[in-house]
């Protein structure tokens, strides 16, 4: 039986909107939801008041700010939140939703499904945003950790020399606690961000009083007179400003764990006035005391609840680091299902939630690369400058993957497409050429930190195609071998084999090697292959396709979300539901194991054929990847030149 074709891509946003809707809403309940985005979707963005207008304004003048400067950057950074935030990502991006699930690499699925024979383009946007993503991932952390355990220098001067010890163990106890899994943790998490942003609104308040003046900021003039009024510094000055935003991605990444209404609700009602409260205190307390322009942020508080509010802060930037480290996990298991990556060791750490998972090798990777940046910079200030780029590239990144959505999708009139995403990518080229000015002084850490990430990627999926294209070229058909083993009758054993391949039509290597090492051929042959679509994930009913080649061959194609993990058990009692015939006891698994040498005439230089042979050799073997019962494995071997 074959089950129907399972990519439709003439989906109307409305449609999206509904669907989205059921998918999530009914599941959890609506306010659950609201509570839980404040906790992970927000940790991110949430705590940039710690460190986004003091760094603003120690560039505008290490100590002291005239009160025009300080309400040009607060009026900057209230109209970041406004139309990076609220305009772009909470009202229009997050209706382009690919069946539920937002993120670079969602948008770039939704945008290929749509453009066919174009999809190059969009596919070369999608692993540059997914790259650029991982320099964000690691460089999180380690600015959140560091900027709330800085608060104890504000609170006790003596505390100083403590800071990066606290913050390395504090980053170390994070990464390690990831293999446990975040299901119990998670349930503080939006109760502390609760407590965290109805303090910093409640601060903001008090301290617009010592300057009503402040409020001028609403006025985007003065921003505008700010940003063109002091010429190469003020633009400077508005790479520091996106600081305010740099959680913004997660408000689209996080889009299928919470659902769009909820985040948009906590968005617009609790979380976007708590920040524009506190950074208009925040600038009224330096227009008041300009001594406070060293850290405004916790000079707010009065001096017997600082270490406390230090305490509470910390608790937030470790949510924050939390959501980005779990968003890096999720976003690896995406390009690993979309052919980006080797197979990896993915584990679940929640029996009920399919998006808690745990990557134990990307875990310790990005915990040596946070620790490297904590010891290279050694204060929020410094790794400030490396901060902007990952975030403004991603985020160009996802504007022009939008314009493929809005155009060929949504069908929008080009012109209409032209002035909407045009307006969207003129603020983020501004804030990314604002942010380029910083390469020196520690960019070009997230530039090379993406830079080898799509290296990476590069090279899996052209050695992967340059490999499949060997493979098809010196291999026989799946259908050709049958009829040719219908003629010849070779000694059958009891049982059922099962032989995992990326292309049914073409003999598995396992199965060749089988008949030519052993001369036997089992009973009943199963020729299985996985395939990723576009869509997250892929409703039960049209999970596989069945194809009977003879009497004793059957072809199968299991359909799998790029969401979704393989797990062959589970495939197998769906097929057996489904009424395919076969003991699972009495059913054997071969798998081709191959290892690779480097060959002159690859079509790669050597020292990509060198990287992937190694990528090859770190890849998960297929057995731990589809959850395949290790005593019934039989792997064949082969050596193969790249």
């Amino acid at each position: 039986m074959t089950q129907n074709s399972m990519r439709d891509t003439s989906v109307s946003p409305a449609a999206m909107d509904a669907s989205h809707d059921r998918g999530h809403g009914a599941k959890s309940g609506f306010w659950p939801m609201v509570m839980g985005s404040v906790g992970v979707v927000y940790g991110d963005i949430g705590t940039s008041p710690l460190y986004a207008l003091k760094t603003a304004l120690h560039h505008t003048s290490a100590t002291s700010a005239s009160p025009d400067e300080v309400i040009g950057v607060v009026s900057l950074l209230i109209y970041a939140l406004v139309f990076t935030v609220t305009v772009k990502y909470v009202i229009f991006l997050m209706r382009a939703d690919n069946k539920g699930e937002g993120g670079t690499l969602s948008l770039m699925a939704l945008a290929q499904g749509v453009l066919k024979r174009r999809g190059r383009v969009v596919f070369l946007l999608g692993v540059a945003g997914a790259a650029l993503f991982s320099g964000d991932a690691i460089i999180t952390p380690a600015i959140s950790v560091l900027s709330a355990v800085e608060g104890l220098g504000v609170a006790e001067q003596g505390l100083v020399p403590y800071i990066l010890p606290i913050t390395v163990v504090i980053l170390i106890s994070l990464f390690a606690v990831q293999r446990s899994g975040t299901a119990k943790v998670a349930a503080f998490f939006g109760p502390v961000m609760l407590v965290f942003f109805a303090l910093i609104g409640v601060l903001g308040i008090w301290h617009i009083a010592d300057a009503p003046v402040i409020l001028h900021a609403f006025n985007p003039l003065r921003g505008i007179a700010f940003l063109f009024g002091n010429g190469a510094s003020g633009f400077v000055t508005l790479g520091l400003v996106f600081l305010a935003v740099t959680g913004a991605e997660a408000l689209y990444a996080d889009m299928g764990h919470f659902g769009r209404k909820p985040i948009q609700l906590a968005w617009l009602f609790f979380v976007l006035p708590s920040l524009l409260l506190n950074y208009l205190g925040q600038g009224a307390l330096v227009m008041k005391d300009p001594a406070a322009i060293k850290d405004p942020f916790f000079l707010m508080v009065p001096n017997w609840a600082l270490i406390p509010f230090v305490i509470l802060s910390t608790a937030a930037t470790v949510i924050a680091s939390q959501a980005v480290i779990t968003g890096a996990f999720s976003l690896i298991r995406q390009a690993i299902q979309l052919g980006l990556l080797p197979r990896m060791e993915i584990q679940h750490t929640s029996e009920t939630t399919e998006g808690q998972i745990f990557v134990p090798r990307a875990n310790r990777m990005m915990l040596i690369g946070v620790l490297l940046l904590v010891f290279l910079f050694k204060s929020s200030d410094a790794l400030a400058n490396a901060y902007g780029i990952a975030v403004t590239g991603t985020m160009v990144v996802t504007t022009l993957l939008a314009f493929f959505v809005v155009r060929y999708l949504w069908r929008w009139p080009l012109v209409t497409c032209v002035l909407v995403i045009g307006f969207f990518l003129c603020i983020d080229l501004a804030f990314l050429i604002a942010n380029l000015v910083k390469v020196l002084d520690g960019g070009w850490v997230p530039l090379v930190l993406a830079a080898c990430s799509m290296l990476v990627m590069w090279t899996w999926v052209r050695g992967t195609a340059l490999l499949s294209q060997k493979t098809h070229r010196d291999s026989i058909s799946t259908r050709d071998l049958v009829r040719m083993l219908g003629k010849s009758k070779p000694t059958r054993v009891p049982g059922t084999a099962i032989f995992l391949t990326s292309d049914p039509e073409v003999a598995p290597s396992a199965l060749m090697h089988n008949l030519k090492h052993n001369k036997v051929l089992h009973e009943r042959v199963l020729i299985v292959s996985v395939r990723t679509e576009d869509s997250p994930r892929v409703p039960r009913e049209n999970r596989f396709e069945i194809t009977k080649l003879s009497d004793d061959f059957t072809a199968i194609y299991l359909h799998y979300g790029y969401m979704e993990l393989p797990r062959m058990p589970a495939a197998l009692a769906n097929l057996r539901k489904a009424g395919l015939k076969f003991d699972i006891m009495t059913t054997s698994f071969f798998l081709g194991r191959r290892t690779l040498k480097a060959s002159p005439n690859s079509g790669m230089p050597r020292w990509q054929d060198l990287l992937f042979i190694a990528m090859s050799k770190q890849a998960a073997t297929a057995t731990d990847f589809f959850s395949i019962p290790s005593d019934r494995v039989v792997e064949l071997g082969a050596q193969v030149s790249v």
